[in-house]
């Protein structure tokens, strides 16, 4: 069977929500445990890994022979708890257009936690899990492995957090769109994430195009503070040696670094011309 994780993977940054998951994990006093549990997954020990319900169920490879079996899960939320955690998601757009669009939304452990709620293990008794290994020790480095494994599927489906916890991706998104157009409430940009493909795959020529209108709402003209752009935000450009060409010197950096000339250009240019557009307007 073909491994899970390899060295590349296990090496990549994670996004913000599965090192959290890590770092929750670590924090649970498993640091030296997890050290030889880390190398089974970068080695590629984690043989399957799947889902029944919210409950995980892999195959990782030990000294034996043949490998053994772990399971995994956490306590999931009852229907009520989601409804009360789907009406607060709702009632934020932002949140709503962003997990539409299969993103993550940064202040989201708040709406758990505003319904007494934790999304992430709150304490080590909150993950339930087994071997089939002798060892006694839970987590035992299988176990654990299955650990930095969820984490890189995190990564990957920011979705399979919210099954640990009892609702699939197709339940919470219908979820949030019913009670979003009951209230009469659905964004134009969250119908455009909606409809939005859900693979990964992204037509460079197309990269920069937006087709829907924008939800005057949620267009605020201001200056830029700080240093992180939205270039900063959308994170590494989908540039390859095709799109590059064979000019000497040229790489995704370079890129990067001049495109955020310009837009700090642009923004600054923008932002003046709109101000006074909107001054000449009022007079």
């Amino acid at each position: 069977m073909q491994s899970l994780t390899n060295d590349n993977q296990m090496e990549s940054g994670r996004e913000w929500w599965a090192q959290r998951w890590i770092d929750v994990l670590e924090s649970f006093g498993w640091v030296r445990r997890l050290a030889r549990a880390r190398n089974y997954a970068r080695e590629g020990n984690v043989l399957k890994l799947e889902f029944r319900g919210y409950k995980v169920h892999a195959l990782v490879q030990g000294t034996a022979p043949e490998p053994y079996r772990v399971s995994l899960h956490l306590d999931p939320f009852d229907d009520e708890q989601w409804g009360f955690v789907l009406e607060s998601l709702s009632k934020q757009a932002v949140f709503t257009a962003k997990l539409l669009a299969g993103e993550m939304p940064q202040n989201i452990e708040e709406v758990f936690t505003a319904n007494g709620l934790s999304l992430f293990p709150f304490t080590k008794f909150d993950i339930h899990s087994r071997c089939s290994c002798p060892d006694k020790a839970n987590p035992c480095k299988h176990i654990g492995a299955v650990y930095y494994t969820l984490g890189d599927r995190f990564s990957e489906d920011p979705f399979v957090l919210f099954q640990l916890r009892g609702r699939t991706k197709a339940q919470l998104l219908n979820g949030l769109r019913e009670l979003r157009q009951g209230d009469g409430e659905a964004t134009t940009a969250e119908k455009a994430a909606s409809a939005a493909p859900s693979g990964s795959e992204i037509a460079v020529e197309r990269f920069w195009t937006y087709d829907a209108q924008l939800e005057p709402s949620l267009v605020v003209i201001t200056p830029h503070i700080g240093s992180e752009t939205v270039l900063d935000l959308l994170g590494t450009l989908p540039l390859t040696s095709d799109v590059l060409g064979t000019v000497s010197g040229v790489s995704p950096q370079v890129v990067m670094s001049y495109l955020k000339t310009i837009y700090d250009q642009v923004g600054q240019q923008a932002v003046i011309q709109a101000m006074t557009t909107g001054a000449q307007a009022a007079s």
